[in-house]
């Protein structure tokens, strides 16, 4: 009589150069996942799905209702819900076989080294800068390898970092970030609704990869898939050996640490006070966003913020707005920076002004 593992896994046990021996090392293999959003979505089902033993999930957010274009896990009814928690609770009934770790909160450096601690890969899905240095510094510490994808408009990227001693990290491909000011993410130029599920999908074949010793992994190669061609194309970056020599986390050239507590207004406070804000408030989006739908106010585009600082000494006060509220907050830490003191942001931009106004309408 077979048992479950043997019809569960039946395809996996039938595959040359697989069989039983692989699936028991899956079965074995400890990962842990990074973000529970576009890419983490389709990470998280497919090793759940194959037989992945341990699988941690990191994630201090909640379900909203943008996410649903690409997040496909989720539903209208876990909006407002931990994903973390949600996305656990789903897989749970698709494979109760596995041992899952849930993690409701945002990595940082003061949490990362225990979170990591223990896992044999780690999947980066974040989607920003301070987050992927994060990842990799703690990993190249720990000996812990890491399958890296990135997605933006209708591009995406897939990786191997700190795979073995001789491969590259990100920092090898990456050697410096960017100015805050000019690293866009998905919230602010949009992805195409497949495309997370394209480059999720890759990284989970890497994972598998890894874990039972097939194939070989994308350690030392950057692919890149454009979705309106339907192509791919890989590159090879090669090791720099003072990156595997970090023994601390590193700081990034700037900070997004800044306590903004008191320099952010909700949607509700600034519809009671709109009036007093229409001279000083300077709308960060693209000129195309901007002409499209506005409340007002000066078009500064975040990239050319820089270029406007003695414009914005003029004004007395200023409040930053964008689409989201992850422009306006970036603008704010940019201008905290340069010595600006009377500066507040938008919290959720103009997508948290129309819950406001619809809150006020209920």
């Amino acid at each position: 009589m077979q048992n479950k593992d043997s019809i569960r896994y039946s395809r996996h046990y039938s595959l040359p150069g697989f069989g039983e021996e692989k699936q028991e090392k899956l079965q074995s293999s400890k990962v842990l996942i990074v973000g529970a959003g576009g890419l983490g979505c389709p990470v998280l089902q497919y090793l759940t799905a194959a037989g992945i033993g341990t699988i941690g999930l990191v994630d201090g957010d909640q379900v909203e209702l943008s996410n649903l274009q690409r997040q496909v896990l989720y539903n209208m009814e876990d909006i407002g819900q931990s994903k973390a928690k949600v996305a656990i609770r789903k897989m749970k009934k698709l494979n109760p076989d596995i041992s899952f770790q849930c993690f409701d909160t945002f990595i940082d450096a003061a949490n990362i080294m225990e979170i990591m601690k223990g896992f044999d890969v780690v999947v980066d899905g974040t989607d920003n800068f301070e987050s992927r240095y994060l990842i990799n510094d703690a990993a190249v510490i720990l000996g812990i390898p890491v399958v890296f994808g990135s997605i933006l408009g209708f591009e995406g990227q897939v990786s191997v970092f700190n795979y073995g001693e001789e491969g590259p990290t990100y920092r090898c491909l990456f050697p410096e970030a960017p100015n805050p000011l000019d690293s866009p993410n998905c919230n602010e130029l949009g992805v195409i609704g497949v495309l997370p599920g394209m480059v999720g999908t890759l990284q989970a074949n890497e994972i598998i990869k890894i874990c039972t010793g097939i194939g070989k992994p994308l350690s030392g190669k950057l692919l890149l898939i454009d979705a309106l061609t339907n192509s791919q194309h890989a590159f090879g970056y090669p090791l720099n050996p003072e990156n595997k020599e970090i023994k601390r986390l590193k700081k990034l050239h700037y900070d997004c640490s800044i306590d903004q507590s008191d320099r952010s207004i909700d949607a509700s406070t600034f519809i009671a006070e709109e009036e007093n804000w229409k001279n000083y408030l300077i709308d960060v989006r693209t000129q195309e966003e901007y002409k499209r739908f506005n409340r007002g106010g000066l078009n500064i585009p975040l990239q050319n913020l820089s270029s406007q600082l003695n414009q914005l000494k003029q004004m007395d006060k200023v409040l930053l707005v964008c689409l989201s509220g992850s422009r306006s907050k970036k603008a704010l830490t940019y201008l905290s920076e340069a010595g600006f003191e009377n500066v507040l942001h938008l919290e959720s931009g103009y997508e948290g002004l129309k819950e406001g106004l619809n809150d006020n309408l209920s």
